[in-house]
């Protein structure tokens, strides 16, 4: 919400006010002076007219989960156990999942309370890459990774993925790279070749990679360095 918005939402206090209490220097956004009413904030931003808090800054939470098989990427559901279990009774109410793993899948997960910055993790106009080890029923065909960077036809979407980058690691196992995160997009892009995914692991997304010493079920806040990152 753009600044001089958020003043002039406050009781009796005028547009007109507004820009005259922005323009004398008496507004602070997290402690620093602000005169520009056209400034967007944040509900994670503290508002002051001079000593006053006008808005309180809400805690925001980025955390990294290392989700285990037999979780769905869910907040709640009434036959399986989901991934919001496994995060502190607390806090979990206040997050949602940006970009899914299906029940079967294990790997990076990502929970967070701003939307806007999970949004640029998972819109698949920005181009994130997302990388991860998979692990097929067949070999892997010497001609997949050809396929894969010249693009596949889902016919439900009426749409042609994103090249995709493939490094096969051994007979029927691969690390794959794409950068849209379609629905089952990457087990979708295998079936496509004549092959099936049995098992399917995220390590990145974007900047972001699994933390290896973070356990199965576990998970930790994100660094600042990590949040900056996404952009």
């Amino acid at each position: 919400m753009k600044l001089s918005r958020i003043i002039s939402n406050q009781n009796g206090v005028s547009r007109r006010q507004a820009n005259q209490l922005l323009a004398s220097g008496r507004v602070s956004v997290d402690g620093q002076r602000c005169q520009d009413g056209a400034e967007e904030v944040s509900r994670f931003q503290e508002v002051r007219i001079d000593q006053n808090i006008i808005q309180q800054a809400e805690p925001a939470y980025y955390l990294m989960l290392h989700k285990p098989a037999g979780y769905l990427s869910a907040t709640q559901d009434d036959q399986h156990p989901t991934v919001m279990e496994l995060i502190a009774p607390e806090i979990r109410e206040h997050l949602h999942i940006g970009g899914r793993l299906d029940r079967a899948s294990t790997g990076l997960l990502i929970l967070s309370n701003d939307g806007l910055w999970t949004r640029r993790l998972t819109e698949p106009a920005i181009k994130l890459p997302k990388t991860y080890r998979v692990t097929t029923a067949s070999p892997i065909s010497p001609e997949t990774a050809t396929r894969f960077a010249e693009g596949i036809w889902f016919a439900y979407e009426q749409l042609t993925t994103s090249p995709a980058r493939l490094e096969q690691l051994n007979e029927r196992e691969a690390r794959v790279t794409i950068f849209e995160g379609r629905y089952h997009q990457v087990k979708r892009m295998f079936h496509a070749v004549g092959n099936r995914i049995t098992s399917l692991h995220r390590e990145s997304m974007g900047s972001l990679v699994l933390d290896p010493e973070l356990p199965v079920g576990g998970y930790r806040h994100l660094s600042g360095d990590e949040i900056s990152s996404v952009g």
